[in-house]
């Protein structure tokens, strides 16, 4: 299989976990803005998982475009990523709907740490599938912000349980720390 393949199936699998996640939005039956207030929590987790999915898919281009050959092992490590991100859109709408619940937002972050363990299992394999002295090796050092991040996302999912804010500014802060994207792979390439 070639890389061009393999990214077309991951962009259309990640394209439908969008879409999922804004198919859960639901028309307000009321025609006031009172009515769109109460969509208020759902809304701010769309936006957060949408800006999760963004970065993933952002950094999934990246890591793809310096790929030379493609194995099963590397299948089955994108089709691994691609179940944790399929679950987003489950865990997105049911901490929307019970935004003040810890066991919702601690699921989330859960999710968001398989999502991340699962991204570090497919980059280790796409290490060992090429050389040395491949720009894929030399850019994929160590992980600093991505190990940080699972890190921060395994201590917000418990902290749900204390103050279901704090795991709201944990999984935030992830997100905003990945806002300025991954530039090893790009550097590594030029």
């Amino acid at each position: 299989m070639t890389k061009n393949r393999l990214e077309a199936f991951s962009d259309g699998a990640i394209a439908i976990i969008i879409t999922i996640m804004v198919l859960e939005f639901k028309t307000p039956h009321e025609a006031d803005l009172e009515a769109l207030r109460a969509l208020l929590p759902i809304f701010c987790s769309y936006v957060l998982s949408f800006v999760f999915i963004g970065i993933y898919w952002n950094n999934h281009h990246h890591l793809l475009h310096a790929v030379q050959k493609v194995t099963g092992s590397i299948l089955w490590a994108n089709l691994h990523l691609l179940f944790w991100l399929s679950l987003i859109p489950f865990a997105t709408s049911w901490m929307g709907e019970h935004s003040s619940h810890p066991w919702p937002v601690a699921v989330y972050g859960v999710v968001l740490a398989l999502a991340g363990f699962a991204y570090f299992i497919l980059t280790k394999t796409l290490v060992a599938a090429h050389d040395r002295s491949s720009p894929l090796n030399k850019a994929l050092g160590k992980d600093l912000k991505g190990t940080l991040s699972l890190v921060i996302y395994l201590t917000a999912a418990p902290l749900a349980f204390v103050d279901t804010r704090i795991a709201y500014a944990l999984y935030l802060f992830v997100a905003l720390m990945w806002l300025i994207p991954d530039r090893r792979i790009e550097k590594a390439l030029k």
